[in-house]
């Protein structure tokens, strides 16, 4: 385990600026495929070659005839694939120190003489350096997750192409410089098949919450855009400073001038009453 140090040192760091599924996916990592694989499974294909044996005397055919069978053995096969499964993880990481660092230096110019008239703010980290995933944050962690699914699944389909997911414990071999097809026979094939079948089942456990991690930032992502186009539509539709509720414009106007016409009728009908009153009293003076 002592090998691992140094890229487990890396990938705890990502920890704490993941979501709670990288969280799940990195103790997945931890434990069910570093752990196992540096403690289990290099014993069990320790001897691997040296138990490979084939019913021939013929010099050389038993390593050809290895080679042939397994191209890549199957624990470099898994080292391979923990690392470039975590290199878009560290990729990643790389990134968000960067903005962390540059955050930094903005709360460090705000601070000082003049920091006010900074055009820029923070806004992918607090104070205490806790990040938030958004904007271009967000694009470089939904790109590190596509790109993990691809690979994770590169590789699954990879081992099934190479040995299939079953070690059986004859080979049958036909290659040169092997006088004839002989048998070749592994040593602990049911063994070896049930930490294929551990690791295979590990792998798509990941997979499937790199799927889930990437849903739920896309849906959380979606969520927050709807809110704020209702927040939008609301304070458009409801305009702040005005006593009375809000009518469109085409209204105001109807309502205006239908007030106007009232009053131009009570005024007309005020003027004929007072000129009757004038005819009336006229008359009786006469």
């Amino acid at each position: 385990m002592g090998d691992w140090g140094f890229l487990s040192t890396l990938l705890e760091k990502v920890q704490s600026h993941s979501t709670v599924i990288g969280k799940i996916w990195m103790s997945v990592l931890f434990l069910f495929r570093i752990m196992v694989l540096g403690a289990g499974a290099e014993s069990v294909w320790g001897d691997e070659q040296s138990d490979f044996v084939c019913n021939t005397q013929q010099p050389g055919c038993e390593n050809v005839c290895y080679d042939w069978t397994f191209p890549i053995s199957h624990i470099r096969f898994w080292v391979l694939q923990i690392i470039f499964v975590s290199t878009p993880t560290l990729v990643y990481l790389g990134h968000a120190m960067h903005i962390i660092h540059q955050e930094n230096k903005m709360r460090e110019q705000l601070a000082s003489p003049g920091g006010t008239e900074l055009q820029r703010l923070p806004k992918y980290t607090d104070e205490k350096g806790k990040v938030t995933i958004r904007g271009d944050l967000l694009g470089s962690y939904l790109a590190q997750l596509v790109v993990k699914i691809l690979i994770e699944a590169a590789f699954i389909a990879g081992q099934y192409l190479l040995y299939g997911f079953v070690m059986v414990p004859m080979f049958p071999c036909s290659q040169k410089p092997c006088p004839f097809t002989v048998e070749c026979y592994m040593s602990r094939p049911t063994e070896k098949t049930i930490f294929i079948i551990f690791m295979l089942t590990v792998a798509c456990v990941s997979l499937f919450l790199n799927f889930a991690e990437m849903f739920y930032l896309i849906c959380k992502r979606v969520r927050c855009r709807g809110r704020s186009g209702s927040r939008a539509r609301t304070v458009t539709s409801h305009p702040v400073g005005l006593s009375g509720p809000w009518r469109p414009a085409a209204d105001e106007t109807r309502m205006q001038n239908k007030m106007n016409m009232e009053m131009e009728s009570s005024y007309s009908a005020g003027e004929n009453l007072d000129g009757a009153k004038d005819e009336k009293r006229l008359m009786s003076g006469h």
